[in-house]
């Protein structure tokens, strides 16, 4: 390569590290926002169960 090997190969390696991290992001993402619309509909659940009243 001529002595630019290490430029070409790290350059490659960045690439590659910023796909892979373009595919996880999005995966990450969409796991957080499931987490926070199933908390949400646990409480609402909840709130809307009424209370047990005593006799």
């Amino acid at each position: 390569m001529g002595g630019h090997g290490v430029y070409v190969w790290s350059a490659y390696g960045l690439s590659l590290a910023a796909l892979i991290g373009l595919g996880i992001w999005p995966l990450a993402s969409l796991r957080a926002i499931v987490r926070r619309a199933r908390a949400r509909g646990r409480a609402g659940l909840q709130a809307e169960q009424p209370a047990p009243e005593s006799e």
